[in-house]
């Protein structure tokens, strides 16, 4: 497939000439050249007929535009004791750890699941104690939502030998039936941050939240109630899909091959790569979206109580 040991065979090891430019020039147009003859002529019998392929179809799906207003944030101890000293707090940013989902059959209507979804989120809070300046610290939101989609019958079961249920077992042989839920989320607009005293009762709250959440934040959290609350205003945006693994059959052209030749940049030649960038105008001249807004269908949305 190379030209290089033919180059060095015509012209010496030590007066080739061939720089390494060139040897990958007429590398890659010998590949090109298999490509289009023996290639192609060998996989057109491949793909003569349909293939049958296993893939994941989509049964419903929905978009989801929720604001999360006064949720609650949990801190560690430590941080917990910078947020009692506290006059004030910002929310800077937040960021998605994960989404946790779990499926149940709708009793009554064969088809259709509900679909509870808890996100857990970390928050980047500016914390200001006095005329000090601000202390960055994180802590941790949740939120949980239920909704209902179609995801039609399977009344068999599928096993892979990838799975190794360990201790699962007997949860995993009773619900391999079940369609797959998946869930796509940017992260969460920052809106606001407030701070909130302390209630009068010392119970624990309700809230539970897994150890490998805590283990993000180093040890456990601070889920009493008799402590300096800090309430967050949040929107996400998400969409979800429930699927089932099916075979259907498609007509195929060829293989997927890679066109593109992979560039690299070199201790010799670095700008050779910088050069071929495009110069980032956008960057600097941010496009105006002003033009692109428009109201809802149904009028404008006058608060972060709109959901859709």
């Amino acid at each position: 497939m190379s030209n290089k040991n033919d180059c060095r065979r015509q012209r010496g090891n030590e007066s080739c000439g061939c720089t390494a430019e060139d040897v990958n020039a007429q590398g890659n147009a010998l590949d090109a050249a298999f490509e289009n003859t023996i290639g192609a002529e060998r996989r057109a019998e491949d793909f003569s007929d349909p293939i049958c392929i296993s893939v994941d179809k989509v049964y419903d799906a929905c978009r989801e535009r929720n604001c999360i207003v006064d949720a609650r944030v949990y801190f560690t101890p430590c941080n917990q004791e910078i947020i009692e000293n506290s006059i004030n707090v910002k929310l800077k940013k937040a960021e998605i750890i994960w989404v946790y989902t779990d499926i149940e059959p709708v009793l009554y209507n064969s088809g259709y699941y509900s679909i509870d979804i808890k996100y857990f989120i970390d928050v980047t809070i500016e914390a200001f104690a006095g005329m000090c300046d601000p202390e960055e610290i994180h802590g941790l939101v949740t939120y949980d939502k239920r909704i209902i989609l179609y995801g039609s019958e399977g009344q068999t079961k599928s096993f892979k030998s990838t799975l190794d249920p360990g201790e699962e077992i007997e949860h995993v042989w009773k619900t391999t039936n079940l369609p797959k839920v998946t869930v796509e989320v940017v992260d969460p607009i920052a809106l606001t941050a407030r701070l909130a005293e302390s209630d009068c009762c010392c119970n624990e709250s309700a809230v539970a939240i897994p150890s490998n959440i805590c283990s993000c934040y180093g040890e456990e959290l601070v889920v009493s109630d008799n402590v300096k609350k800090v309430l967050v205003s949040l929107g996400i945006f998400s969409i979800v899909r429930i699927e089932r693994n099916v075979q259907i059959l498609v007509d195929a052209v060829d293989f997927c091959i890679p066109e593109k030749h992979c560039t690299s940049s070199t201790d010799q030649e670095p700008c050779e790569l910088f050069n071929s960038i495009r110069f980032p105008i956008d960057e600097f001249f941010p496009p105006s979206g002003a033009s692109n807004l428009s109201s809802d269908d149904n009028g404008s949305c006058c608060s972060c109580g709109c959901s859709r």
